[in-house]
């Protein structure tokens, strides 16, 4: 009876053409819950499936955490060395006395960027939500298309051209000093690139989607699966994201921040791999804990150029966000994933031993989680009746 309220109210979402379909699950315990409603494309399209292809932009950044750790047990990386050896373009940081300032208006960073800082997002460079012309920094970003706003990897440079680019630009706030959302993620995929000695991509594919069989997760689609690719869309009337085309190419660079494609079906994988529930164990548990974890300071959550209440019950791990008490009835704490703001969304929560995934491709108008979304959460855990 109470999942069943979870059909009615999507189906309402796609009856009233908020989306144009929308795939969701809920899993708890080996118990999983598959809905799948609407189509592909406005007007048309296939059914919505399980094995439906989502661009599901930044929920790859806890994918990109996971492969750092997975080379942090290796000991190919330490997450509190300095990242210079690998990444000498961040070696001998300047940093900005505040956003505003001019280009070189700038002071010595007081210590090396390390792993960790990268992880956390504290490391001093990310998105700040603003008119791309409102500080020095944030224009001269935009102009190096460095990836400053909506999910674009094939706009983009390789990756040495763009950590060359990254690197020519101060930093907007000491190592360690804050939160800033997003190129940090970008930043591991080259990390991970050089100190595996392979593309990312094909870290990933060799290292982690083979293993957890996420056949449908990558950077591009085969042209055998172009039909199961769902249409994006953005802006309120939609208007369609791109050509579903675009993605038969692998981009120049591979966005550890948001460059994904992939399926319902594949991140239920991943999801039961964290929660060591599924056959591969490609973490050890003190790891999956650690990166679950919440690691920022007080001080770290104040976000001047951000969303408010990001962390108002919450904190940030290892690519992506940790609830840190119970704020909504889906707050448990310890609930650890992130969202795509190309419509989809991702949790893990160990304490209920519970997947939840949500999957749709009309981008969010704000920041702020979108009504479906809040609504899935509600919905998935209001089905909890023990």
């Amino acid at each position: 009876m109470r999942l069943r309220r979870l059909r009615d109210v999507l189906t309402g979402y796609v009856e009233r053409g908020d989306v144009p379909g929308v795939v969701a699950l809920v899993s708890r315990r080996g118990q999983a819950h598959v809905e799948a409603i609407g189509t592909t494309a406005y007007g048309g399209g296939r059914p919505m499936s399980a094995d439906t292809v989502f661009r599901v932009s930044s929920m790859s950044k806890p994918v990109t955490a996971a492969a750092v750790m997975m080379l942090v047990e290796e000991c190919r990386l330490r997450l509190d060395d300095p990242v210079d050896a690998l990444l000498p373009e961040l070696a001998d940081r300047r940093v900005l006395r505040s956003l505003g300032a001019a280009l070189h208006d700038t002071v010595p960073a007081f210590r090396p960027i390390t792993v960790r800082d990268l992880l956390t997002f504290t490391w001093g460079f990310g998105q700040v939500l603003a008119p791309p012309d409102a500080y020095p920094v944030l224009k001269a970003a935009v102009d190096l298309g460095i990836g400053m706003g909506e999910p674009r990897p094939r706009e983009m440079p390789d990756q040495d051209e763009w950590l060359k680019r990254l690197g020519s630009l101060p930093l907007m706030a000491q190592p360690g000093e804050r939160w800033l959302y997003n190129t940090g993620s970008d930043v591991l995929g080259v990390l991970v690139a050089r100190a595996s000695g392979l593309s990312f991509s094909d870290f990933l594919q060799e290292r982690m989607f083979t293993a957890l069989e996420m056949r449908d997760t990558g950077f591009s689609v085969p042209v055998g699966s172009i039909d199961r690719l769902a249409h994006g869309y953005w802006g309120d009337p939609p208007e369609p994201l791109d050509t579903q085309e675009e993605w038969l190419t692998a981009p120049p660079f591979f966005s550890g921040g948001g460059g994904l494609v992939s399926t319902m079906d594949d991140f239920f994988a991943f999801g039961r791999m964290l929660l060591r529930a599924g056959e591969q164990r490609l973490l050890s548990r003190p790891a999956l804990e650690l990166m679950m974890a919440d690691h920022l300071t007080s001080g770290q959550k104040v976000l001047p150029h951000w969303v408010p209440d990001e962390f108002e019950a919450s904190g940030w791990g290892f690519g992506g966000k940790v609830t840190t008490r119970r704020h909504t009835i889906a707050d448990t704490p310890g609930r650890y994933g992130w969202d795509g703001g190309l419509g989809t969304s991702w949790r893990v929560d160990p304490a209920e031993e519970m997947i939840t995934i949500l999957m749709t491709q009309r981008a969010w108008l704000s920041p702020s989680p979108p009504p479906i979304l809040r609504d899935f959460w509600t919905l998935a855990y209001q089905a909890i009746d023990d």
